[in-house]
């Protein structure tokens, strides 16, 4: 039975990569800041599992500002594949807090990737980095050899631990690989990101729990996927011999105003009668539109994104809606 270790095991990738992995047999240790909030977060079901936790499923209370106490997790845990994917996941608000990005995703990094390198067994290590470290690419799509130019603290951090985990691979033999990750959405997406306030927006709207939606521009756009397949990705590039980046995208970009349309339409609305601009909705940064090439992840992993964007928006909307029936 292989064992792996997850850092975000409670968030929307966390939660799919731990079912994945444990529907493959595998032993599955998590890191975990709330331990009295598990029962009701995406792992709830495994949590409340009694087949399950304390049997193949291990979860450690812990911090990443408590490097010996993750050493002693780690060491006990001993990992065949460490999965890291915690920290603080908005660009927005790095803007606002930039040292507190930096330190949970850039230093945090490091720190388990000097934890791994003194393991007696190497354990393989996949960062879940991001669209964001490319910021405002020279060119689209991008692929895993475009220069990285980050324009936003959070795209910095996961540009510093992306090289990190490069610069570990090459001077210290490390198994450490980075997935650029390109926005990928489900039901289990934050409610902090656009996705989700508008499916959610919708199905109030639709209920009359809401009668306006407020956005700022509608112009920008995203290559968004859909989670579980990225995830699946992940675990892919682990089984890969040997490691490397991969880029994982859909390589199409669809703009907000797009992601509106089509999730009212879910609902049989007309999105112009409840969508008002908000200026102070506007970001001060905004990169220029990233599309990813994942034609490397084709190839080389067999991999692609399976639900095309209207699904993936109708699912996300259809989500809110039972939420609330």
């Amino acid at each position: 039975m292989k064992r792996a270790f997850i850092t975000g095991i409670t968030g929307q990738d966390g939660s799919y990569l731990a079912e994945l992995l444990l529907a493959r047999d595998y032993e599955v240790h998590g890191l975990v800041h709330r331990p009295d909030t598990l029962p009701a977060s995406h792992i709830g079901p495994l949590v409340n599992d009694s087949a399950i936790l304390n049997k193949r499923l291990f979860l450690h209370n812990g911090s990443f500002e408590d490097a010996t106490h993750l050493r002693r997790l780690i060491s006990r845990a001993r990992p065949d594949e460490f999965y890291h994917l915690a920290g603080q996941s908005s660009p927005r608000i790095s803007l606002d807090l930039p040292e507190a990005t930096v330190d949970s995703v850039g230093m945090a990094t490091l720190r388990l990737l000097e934890i791994i390198r003194d393991l007696a067994t190497p354990t393989r290590f996949l960062y879940a980095s991001s669209s964001e470290v490319f910021g405002s690419p020279p060119y689209s799509p991008q692929d895993e050899l475009t220069p990285l130019n980050p324009t936003t603290p959070y795209g910095a951090a996961k540009a510093f631990s992306q090289q990190m985990a490069r610069i570990y691979r090459i001077a210290y033999q490390l198994p450490a690989c980075s997935a650029i990750l390109y926005n990928h959405e489900s039901p289990r997406r934050s409610g902090n990101f656009v996705t989700v306030k508008i499916a959610r927006a919708v199905a109030r709207i639709k209920h009359g729990l809401q009668t306006e939606l407020h956005l700022g521009s509608l112009a920008g756009q995203r290559d968004w996927g859909w989670a579980p397949d990225y995830v699946l990705g992940m675990w892919q590039m682990l089984q890969s011999d040997p490691v490397d980046d991969f880029v994982f995208a859909t390589g199409h970009l669809h703009s907000v105003k797009q992601l509106v349309a089509a999730a009212f339409a879910v609902a049989g609305l007309d999105w112009e009668q409840y969508v008002k601009f908000d200026a102070t909705l506007v970001t001060t940064v905004e990169p220029a539109a990233a599309c990813g090439n994942p034609t490397k992840a084709r190839r080389l992993l067999g991999w692609s994104n399976t639900v095309p964007f209207e699904e993936m928006v109708c699912r996300l909307v259809t989500a809110e809606l039972d939420k609330l029936k």
